[in-house]
């Protein structure tokens, strides 16, 4: 951090704390999409008090990623609160109206939002939701076991990142919701991480957008949403017949996402509380295998990128652009892009000049070869981010399954020891326990519900027990039907 002098101490939040005697209610550390529909929800409950703490200095969703048109991959329905709530003054609904846009939209009859709206709706409900305290870094959280309540000390940052204060809060409960960071696949750290090197992960694209139009060849890495929409932007901005693109990806195919509305039950409470029931060896089995339920592409870009190259080939055969002419003699000509499946990259580095250096193996062929390029996108995805260090004092209460994770009952709670009477849930850090549906925006809601109505004992939300036509599993406890109260069942 910047700056230097004394660190003036605060307690209980910020300037803007309430009373410092009494406990919070709830302590949330970072204020994603996921712990911003749990405040906006714990806002509908009277006398729920609640302080959520993020380390940026404002809300902002995929910043890098909020490309000219595209949309959510979940319905418009699939906002903060609506499943819980429906009459939650936090709904997407209700944002549309306090922007005089309900009209439009509903003659636009758009099912999906656009990405850039999804953000300037959640900036709206981050703007209006009492407890939100932006630029407090979270440090630790320890648990006071002659108070009965978590200690959670955090630091004010200033505008430029500088330590302005140290504050410290009293809570029943925790809840963590910090996100993901991105995943850089260890061939390519070498060159991420090297300075004025062009390669950037997908997060940041729009910041590196124009310098990789000016690069001669880009190669995008990563088949799922993400590389595809870049490699579409990408091939719709650079110029017919001089594309250089390339588009690889270990994946076995440029394959569409899993979006029947049977297989979309996989990310319904009813498959969640499912998938929790059963053992963590077939757990870990299920996950990658259910690959095409998130890590694929949506139908329609897959599309948009055929029909882009298309186009491009009919230029191409009538305006005289240079492509590349057919192999079997036509004489016909291409655009300069090529699509890799079954590729994986085996390692990275500088080739001649200031070109860059893939080394590729393809898994079915057997056979090897070196890919040179300007530039490196790397729509590789990402991973949970660890919260190791701020948790370090409550370790020794922490429950772990066989692979050393973190156990997480049915209500989205850690396992503690006993001795811990209060609770720490976690958001989107719990697809080992339950399956696909954790990081998927429309469970949020559905989520955030369950936690309440944990934290207050009493149900503040009333949930449905039954949200799927699958029937998951033998007999009516694997059905999905109405688990309720503290779950003591946690797959080992």
């Amino acid at each position: 951090m910047r700056g230097s002098g004394r660190v003036r101490d605060v307690e209980q939040g910020s300037a803007a704390a309430e009373d410092v005697g009494e406990p919070l209610d709830v302590v949330g550390v970072g204020v994603g999409p996921f712990n911003l529909s749990l405040a906006a929800l714990g806002d509908g409950l009277p006398g729920l008090r609640c302080a959520f703490y993020e380390q940026r200095a404002a809300f902002r969703w995929h910043p890098g990623l909020l490309i000219e048109g595209a949309t959510l991959q979940v319905p418009f329905l699939a906002d903060l609160v609506t499943l819980a709530d429906p009459a939650s003054p936090w709904s997407f609904l209700r944002f549309l109206r306090e922007r005089q846009r309900l009209f439009p939209f509903y003659f636009a009859e758009r099912f999906h939002i656009e990405r850039a709206e999804y953000d300037a709706y959640c900036r709206w409900v981050s703007e209006g939701v009492p407890g939100l305290y932006f630029g407090h870094q979270v440090d630790s959280v320890r648990w006071i076991a002659e108070r009965g309540l978590f200690q959670v000390d955090f630091t004010q940052l200033g505008a430029y990142g500088e330590a302005e204060a140290l504050g410290r809060s009293y809570a029943r409960n925790v809840v963590l919701g910090i996100g993901t960071a991105p995943h850089v696949p260890r061939a390519l750290r070498p060159l991420a991480e090297a300075p004025s090197v062009p390669v950037c992960h997908s997060s940041a694209y729009l910041e590196h957008r124009e310098e990789l139009l000016g690069a001669g060849h880009v190669t995008v890495v990563g088949s799922g949403q993400s590389g595809a929409e870049v490699f579409l932007d990408l091939l719709r901005r650079r110029p017919v017949g001089r594309e250089g693109l390339h588009w690889l990806t270990r994946s076995a195919a440029f394959a569409p996402m899993e979006y029947s509305k049977l297989g979309l039950e996989h990310f319904t409470p009813d498959y969640t509380r499912y998938f929790h029931g059963l053992p963590e060896r077939v757990r870990d089995g299920l996950v990658p295998r259910q690959w095409q339920l998130h890590k694929a592409v949506d139908a329609e870009t897959l599309a948009a990128v055929h029909d882009e190259l298309y186009r491009r080939t009919l230029l191409l055969d009538g305006g005289g652009g240079r492509g590349v002419t057919g192999q079997d003699g036509d004489g016909g000509s291409w655009p300069d892009a090529v699509l890799t499946p079954g590729v994986r990259v085996r390692t990275a580095g500088r080739g001649g000049g200031s070109q860059l250096e893939l080394h590729l193996e393809h898994a079915e062929q057997q056979e090897r070869s070196v890919l040179t390029t300007d530039a490196v996108v790397l729509a590789t995805g990402y991973t949970e981010r660890p919260a190791d260090g701020m948790l370090a004092a409550l370790d020794p209460y922490l429950r772990r399954d066989g692979s050393d994770r973190p156990l997480v009952d049915q209500e989205y709670r850690l396992v503690l020891d006993p001795a811990v009477t209060g609770s720490v849930f976690v958001q989107n850090a719990e697809r080992h326990t339950h399956g696909v549906g954790a990081p998927d925006l429309g469970l949020a809601a559905h989520r955030s519900a369950v936690i309440l109505n944990a934290v207050t004992g009493r149900e503040s939300y009333p949930l449905p027990e039954r949200t799927a036509f699958t029937r998951f599993g033998l007999g009516a406890d694997r059905s999905g039907a109405g688990a309720a109260g503290r779950s003591a069942t946690v797959g080992v």
